[in-house]
């Protein structure tokens, strides 16, 4: 009999998720957080739409259960909705999801905990797993740490006991070594990761900020950095706030968190000055231009950050400029009687508008750490 699991969460991690075990034989639902129905993700399904945008826009007809009683017949929850709230809010928002994906399950469910946290994060979510249940961890059900990133790295899981759980090696195509830790390893390992990432991209932005010289530019352009977009940057900043958030105290480990933060707050700075540069460089008016953010967000992506960073920058440059506008692609641009300065914040974004748009005049700066110009003709 085929395992079955519950993906709570109708985000770009879950459905990826959902695809993977559906594919490894698992009897897998998914559930909508904005419906009342856990939806049946079949193999087919899982190969004929690769995220959740292509499956929304066919529509095709799936098979639909109602939440809890769908909650309640699995035998692994994993957990990993969408999080749209920010700073202080954000606690308050996983807290009343994790509730709702946990309230009917069954003795002997496995609740596997995606989303990253910092020290002792999971011993929360235990706690509260305990008391909204009545079931033991480690006894009655087990929790699993399991967090999710788009980086290629070694697969973290803690286990509350320690206990290697083989179902989902196989479920999730595990290499047969992954090792099962204590939580708080997992913990720990994941910290380490997510600093390692931050420390390097913060040494790239802070020493870019001294890159003054065109020549000294297009070398540093050919070491790769300019891949480095504001996309790349923000990757996994909610695993860096939650770490900082989960302990008090001035050591190194909080100068290292404080540091990266205030390294992505101090690019978008530098961005929005690049921009003012561009204006007096060229003898722009402010009044005369228009600067469009190209960034093609996942919408359906687990964590929220980049929809913040967006808004942050979006109102910011509206200080200075008052015609700034958000677009996905570069079919949403609409040309008036205004310079249109596109500024392109992923990779993506950038090859896209350089091959569809190439005979429209517009400057296009580069949201990488040395925000590069060029203008299009």
């Amino acid at each position: 009999m085929n395992t079955k699991v519950v993906v709570f969460g109708l985000s770009t991690e879950g459905y990826d998720l959902a695809c993977k075990i559906a594919l490894n034989n698992g009897d897998v639902q998914i559930i909508d957080e904005s419906t009342p129905s856990a939806i049946t993700i079949k193999p087919d399904i899982a190969k004929m739409y690769p995220n959740v945008q292509a499956l929304k826009d066919d529509e095709p007809l799936l098979s639909m259960t109602p939440i809890n009683l769908a909650i309640s017949k699995a035998q692994i929850v994993f957990f990993a909705p969408r999080i749209r709230k920010t700073t202080q809010d954000i606690k308050t928002e996983l807290n009343s999801k994790f509730k709702h994906a946990i309230t009917d399950i069954k003795k002997g469910c496995n609740v596997v905990y995606c989303l990253g946290t910092g020290f002792g994060g999971n011993s929360e979510n235990i706690s509260l797993l305990e008391h909204v249940t009545g079931y033991k961890p480690g006894k009655t059900v087990s929790y699993f740490y399991y967090p999710l990133t788009k980086q290629d790295s070694k697969s973290i899981i803690g286990s509350y006991d320690r206990k290697t759980d083989e179902r989902l090696v196989s479920l999730l195509s595990l290499a047969k070594n992954t090792k099962f830790v204590a939580i708080s390893t997992a913990e720990h390992l994941h910290a380490i990761n997510i600093l390692k990432r931050f420390s390097e991209i913060t040494c790239v932005l802070e020493v870019c900020k001294f890159t003054k010289d065109k020549a000294t530019k297009d070398e540093l352009n050919s070491n790769e950095l300019n891949e480095i977009y504001l996309d790349n940057m923000i990757d996994n900043l909610f695993d860096l706030r939650s770490l900082g958030s989960s302990f008090e105290g001035a050591g190194s480990l909080t100068y290292m968190i404080n540091g990266s933060l205030k390294g992505v707050d101090g690019y978008i700075k530098k961005l929005i000055d690049e921009i003012r540069l561009v204006l007096k460089r060229n003898e722009l008016k402010a009044s005369r231009t228009k600067v469009l953010l190209l960034w093609s967000l996942d919408t359906y992506e687990m964590k929220g950050e980049k929809y913040e960073k967006l808004a942050e920058l979006e109102t910011k440059l509206k200080d200075y400029i008052g015609d700034v506008e958000s677009i996905q692609s570069p079919s949403d641009i609409f040309h008036n009687d205004k310079t249109v300065i596109v500024v392109a914040c992923s990779q993506l974004d950038y090859n896209s508008i350089s091959k569809n748009n190439a005979n429209d005049e517009f400057i296009i700066i580069k949201a990488n750490p040395l925000c590069e110009v060029n203008t299009q003709k």
